[in-house]
């Protein structure tokens, strides 16, 4: 049998036709030409098995990025597996959002519930003079997290906490945070991979999504320098309540709902 045929009749039940030719070319480095030079060769029996069982894997909703173990987020490779969410391309809109709107040389910034320290690592890339603090309430979430730092040789000072009640004096510029937001009852929008494998401290909260931001509303303000700004990502129902939870907190402050790519509500700014 020639690799082509093997990888057409694995990928014929799969979800995501070419997860299969992701996840081999990735954790074997190879590049297109050699995948398609690839495909004209006879494929070995052990070959054959891996690639099978690979197949097997990703018909069971596995997420190719636990399979590869690594995932692209703002031109970082991050290191991913199942301690960790998966980082999405709209948090990535946040992140930009964020540098959009900050141009200083010198911040102090705090992500909360950093997970692979997607958001922290990418503003520290960005602006290497600025001072980042991430936080997240699981310790092996901050193991991973700190192993991506090490990577790419970036400064993040990384802290376990349960959002701030580990802070007591620090004051930031910036405060950041993608918290689990979505409800326990809202398991029905959500892919059969996301349930099956990722974190669910990482996906769900109480108050239908809200507990989290709750918290934060509540500690933010005593942790904020003058002129200090937060930034959020939201589930795309949240918008309006998140809204007047923030504006009630922070009554000077305009809090602003901003739209993702597809034009859902998907980030909350307060400034």
């Amino acid at each position: 049998m020639l690799w082509i045929e093997a990888v057409r009749t694995l990928s014929a039940e799969l979800n995501e036709p070419f997860a299969l030719e992701f996840v081999w070319r990735h954790k074997y480095n190879l590049d297109k030409l050699a995948w398609l030079n690839l495909m004209r060769e006879k494929i070995g029996e052990n070959d054959l098995k891996l690639l099978t069982e690979l197949s097997a894997r990703l018909k069971e909703d596995e997420p190719p990025q636990y399979l590869v173990g690594w995932a692209e987020f703002c031109d970082l490779r991050l290191k991913v597996d199942q301690r960790v969410l998966i980082p999405r391309p709209e948090t990535e809109e946040l992140v930009a959002l964020i540098l959009k709107e900050n141009k200083k040389e010198k911040l102090h910034v705090l992500d909360i519930g950093t997970g692979s320290g997607a958001i922290a690592l990418a503003l520290a890339k960005a602006h290497k003079e600025w001072q980042v603090t991430a936080s997240d309430l699981s310790e092996s979430a901050l193991e991973l997290a700190s192993e991506n730092a090490k990577e790419h040789a970036l400064s993040v000072e990384f802290v376990q906490s349960d959002v701030m009640d580990q802070f007591t004096d620090e004051k930031f510029d910036l405060i950041v945070s993608n918290p689990p937001y979505i409800a326990f009852d809202e398991t029905y929008e959500m892919d059969k991979s996301v349930i099956k494998y990722e974190p669910e401290s990482a996906l769900f909260a109480a108050h239908q999504g809200y507990a989290i931001y709750e918290k934060i509303a509540r500690q933010a303000g005593a942790h904020l320098n003058p002129g200090g700004k937060l930034y959020f990502e939201i589930g795309y129902k949240q918008g309006p309540f998140l809204q007047q939870l923030f504006q009630a907190h922070f009554t000077d402050r305009t809090v602003s709902i901003h739209q993702d790519v597809f034009g859902k509500d998907r980030m909350i700014s307060v400034s």
